[in-house]
């Protein structure tokens, strides 16, 4: 059977194991959603993952989903982020940007512009906002012209992240978010070549992963998706034949990976994994669910084909997490009220596990 802890070829880029951080929002961006010295420490902190997936960044400013979270739409955004992506490789680290539109999940009041949509649909429940959780307003429609616009944003934020020395970037395809809602049949209403069909659905997230590849190629593209999965009230209707579709659409641009999330049952993430002649990132377990992912979880999708399994929380409060699973040391709970507090409490203070002997001994006075 495969090992977590086995290198692995990531379309030329090696591996030294097969254990990958999910992306995972932090909102500790500068204003203006600049990377800051904080975020280099957190993510070189955790070089040492055969690759890291960075949190949701916005390719342009109708995109922004929460508060204080980073982009990669200016210069000087592009600029912020090099401190990481060379902190990460001085490490030995390898990381991609993933890029993330929000879509109708927004607020005029945390990016000063109305959110965009598919559909004049509004998103189910409340989003962040600065000055508290708000529902989300009904999104403007895209016109046909503006759909294809905003995903040929992925692209140019794509080559932005090249620029600021990411080693790829992975398309957020998933948990509701713009991509997801093309896909949607309750939030993608459309009678345009954007809706309608399984085929229209899939368009824009075909475009937008073209694109990039395009523009970065496809070596350093990759994208993250949550079939069957409801978040913000989206769901994606016919969930086998639209993801094998897509999956089929995908195939033939040869990105460097698909991510899925455990959002639909387990028969039909395995006809996924069947569908796709690529590498498959697995995340085993629901994004935000009861469960962290486990070394059991990872073993047994590495079982089912899966090349690359990915930790989400797990790595958040235990940076040497890789060093954990080798060792078979404990890994730690995330302290859960931190993750979005902002500052360095919860984010830059776990620590590598230390040998109970070694916490107990104190130092012999000179």
């Amino acid at each position: 059977m495969t090992s977590l802890l086995s290198p692995f070829q990531l379309a030329g880029l090696a591996l030294p194991n097969r254990v990958v951080m999910a992306p995972m929002t932090r909102v500790r961006a500068a204003a203006g959603g600049l990377a800051t010295p904080s975020m280099a420490t957190y993510y070189a902190q955790r070089a040492t993952a055969g690759l890291i997936v960075s949190e949701g960044v916005q390719p342009n400013a109708v995109g922004q989903s929460n508060p204080g979270t980073p982009g990669l739409h200016t210069d000087e955004q592009v600029a912020s982020w090099r401190q990481v992506t060379e902190a990460v490789h001085i490490n030995g680290g390898r990381i991609f940007a993933q890029l993330m539109h929000g879509g109708r999940v927004s607020h005029p009041d945390t990016t000063g512009l109305h959110p965009v949509g598919p559909s004049a649909v509004a998103g189910d429940g409340d989003v962040f906002t600065p000055t508290g959780p708000q529902p989300m307003p009904v999104p403007r429609v895209l016109t046909t012209t503006e759909a294809a616009e905003q995903a040929a944003s992925y692209a140019e934020a794509g080559r932005r992240a090249v620029d600021a020395g990411f080693d790829g970037v992975e398309l957020h395809g998933a948990n509701g978010y713009l991509i997801s809602q093309f896909l949607s049949d309750n939030v993608n209403l459309r009678t345009d070549r954007y809706g309608g069909s399984i085929t229209n659905r899939i368009r824009f997230a075909v475009e937008a992963v073209a694109g990039t590849v395009d523009a970065i190629g496809a070596a350093r593209t990759g994208i993250r998706l949550s079939p069957g999965a409801t978040f913000w009230g989206a769901t994606d209707g016919e969930t086998l034949e639209l993801y094998t579709a897509l999956l089929a659409e995908l195939a033939t641009l040869e990105p460097a990976y698909i991510h899925l999330e455990a959002t639909a049952e387990d028969t039909l993430l395995r006809e996924l994994r069947r569908a796709w002649p690529g590498t498959l990132i697995m995340n085993p377990v629901l994004p935000m669910g009861p469960q962290q992912t486990g070394r059991e979880d990872a073993d047994r999708w590495l079982g089912l084909g899966a090349e690359l399994i990915s930790f989400g929380r797990a790595f958040i409060s235990n940076p040497d997490l890789v060093e954990r699973l080798r060792a078979e040391l404990p890994i730690e709970p995330v302290d859960m009220a931190t993750l979005y507090q902002g500052g360095d409490d919860g984010y830059l203070t776990y620590n590598a596990y230390q040998h109970p002997a070694e916490a107990a001994a104190v130092p012999i006075a000179a």
